[in-house]
């Protein structure tokens, strides 16, 4: 294995999951539902605690990873999760109960985000979360972006789409929306980065 691959290991490893998170995890494997990897939910936890999240908005609920993973940095935080699956939504909602979270801080809209979205308040949120539909990621950027406050931050997972963006000899249409993300971004109005962690984690400051 390469020295790269081994420390990209050592770092997932490094984190210890919450029981609960780990449960939710498995249960989100088990309904087909690609969550975030440890150590990409260790580090949106980092994220939302060092902004002091208090709202939050994230674009693909899945089973609740990665909202619990940012409620665990961020608890004071309320969230509002928006995904096409309302199945998916009960059992995030059974896992944040599970966890203690406040029904009132947890506010799960079942829709397309590209229709709920726009009703959204700019400036009114500390943290924007995207990890849905690769294919409409460069709208969900736009939207996140109107939306997060100046000094928040936007967070895509799964930047790096399984490790095929970097490679050029690998095609297809989430390849390309993402490459064309992280070749587009930036300018005076972001801070960006790129963390390899998991399946790449794009971090996006407005300025």
């Amino acid at each position: 294995m390469p020295d790269k691959d081994l420390s990209w290991k050592f770092a997932e490893d490094f984190v210890v999951e919450p029981v609960l998170i780990a449960e939710a995890r498995q249960q989100s494997i088990e309904l087909g539902v690609e969550p975030v990897s440890a150590g990409t939910g260790a580090q949106l936890a980092v994220v939302a605690a060092a902004v002091a999240a208090t709202t939050i908005i994230e674009i693909g609920t899945g089973v609740g990873v990665s909202g619990l993973w940012m409620l665990a940095g961020a608890p004071q935080a309320t969230i509002t999760s928006i995904d096409l699956e309302p199945d998916y939504q009960d059992a995030a909602r059974k896992a944040f109960v599970e966890a203690g979270v406040p029904a009132n801080h947890i506010r799960l809209i079942a829709g397309r985000a590209a229709e709920v979205l726009p009703r959204m308040n700019e400036s009114s949120y500390d943290l924007v979360l995207i990890d849905a539909d690769p294919q409409s990621v460069l709208e969900y950027v736009e939207h996140g972006l109107r939306l997060v406050r100046q000094g928040g931050i936007v967070l895509v997972a799964h930047a790096l789409w399984r490790d095929r963006v970097a490679d050029p000899s690998q095609r297809g249409e989430s390849v390309a929306e993402f490459r064309t993300l992280l070749t587009e971004i930036g300018g005076s109005t972001v801070i960006s980065s790129l963390s390899p962690l998991g399946d790449g984690l794009l971090q996006l400051v407005r300025v």
